[in-house]
């Protein structure tokens, strides 16, 4: 069985389920977008909806599927920045807890938060703030972490730091990882996309977009962009949400069914997704499969607010990965 790292934003995801999306319009953010904002609109957000209910866990993209994977016992690391402060801490022992091995640089700054609103139909609108998270640096790394892992995951939201990024591709090529790469958001895909491409084009093995972020990627429909995203690496994956989602490498072509459960809150869907696709991958298991765990865990997560899939799931779901695998 294969091991993991991971590489991201290290942040407290703080969810809040909105009436309705009055709060978004009027803070003029796009719904289903992510959002960067400073400390100071942050605390402003935080105010504004203090009324509502919240919970607070570790978050980030990469984190969150980092975690996904270790609930499934496979052997991960998380490299990420944070603060000493609560935040830090809460990120800290809810990665710990799940068995990640973490490799936290500590910053002169407030640990990251991610504000998601959650609107009455299940989409969320984030508002990051990243703090100390955008504080990594590629001095940071040390090519030693790499030696103990076999897949690098990447999240798109470091894109705008390509000196990280490529220092972290580089020193996973140079020790023989797989590298895979979650294309973040839509907006983001739209920032940087000369910088995605280069970095895939270089570095990728591994793609994970959403039918909105491959659009913005390739300027195609989910369909003909798959095919172009396939030609740019190993595997090519783009999730269509209740329709599943579909994989190509090289010429073969799968697709993977959603599971119809009831959808309380979308937040981690994607990430969710990765966790259970990798598992897959790092089991050997055939691309139909590895889609098919995707989906599995990707519907655990959205019956519940939040992230992550509620701890008492966990051992009816690796009973029914090990049956699906066998």
């Amino acid at each position: 069985m294969r091991k993991v790292l991971g590489i991201g934003n290290a942040l407290v995801d703080v969810m809040t389920r909105l009436k309705d999306d009055s709060i978004i319009e009027n803070l003029g953010f796009t719904r289903g977008s992510m959002n960067l904002v400073d400390n100071e609109k942050s605390a402003e957000i935080k105010k504004t909806t203090a009324e509502f209910i919240t919970s607070m866990e570790s978050g980030g993209s990469a984190a969150n599927t980092i975690h996904g994977l270790a609930k499934l016992h496979i052997e991960t690391g998380f490299i990420g920045a944070t603060a000493e402060d609560t935040m830090g801490e809460i990120f800290k022992k809810d990665m710990k807890s799940a068995g990640v091995k973490t490799y936290l640089s500590l910053k002169d700054d407030d640990t990251g938060t991610a504000i998601a609103m959650i609107s009455p139909d299940s989409e969320r609108t984030f508002a990051t703030h990243l703090g100390a998270a955008e504080k990594l640096v590629a001095k940071d790394l040390d090519i030693k972490i790499f030696r103990n892992y076999d897949i690098l995951y990447l999240e798109g939201y470091i894109i705008n730091n390509m000196e990280l990024i490529e220092t972290a591709c580089k020193y996973a090529r140079e020790e023989g990882l797989k590298i895979a790469i979650d294309m973040a958001s839509f907006n983001v895909v739209e920032a940087f996309r000369n910088d995605f491409k280069y970095i895939i084009k270089n570095y990728v093995d591994i793609i994970f977009a959403n039918e909105q972020e491959a659009e913005k990627f390739t300027g195609n429909n989910a369909n003909e962009a798959l095919k172009k995203m396939s030609g740019m690496c190993e595997i090519a994956v783009i999730k269509t949400g209740a329709e599943g989602s579909m994989v190509r490498n090289g010429n073969e072509m799968v697709k993977a069914d959603a599971i119809d459960v009831e959808c309380i809150d979308t937040t981690g869907a994607g990430d969710l997704y990765a966790s259970g696709f990798l598992f897959g991958l790092a089991n050997n298991a055939p691309l139909d499969k590895c889609g098919y765990l995707g989906s599995l865990l990707a519907s655990y997560v959205i019956q519940v607010i939040g992230p992550k899939i509620n701890t008492d799931k966990w051992p009816k779901i690796r009973e029914e990965i090990n049956e699906i695998l066998e």
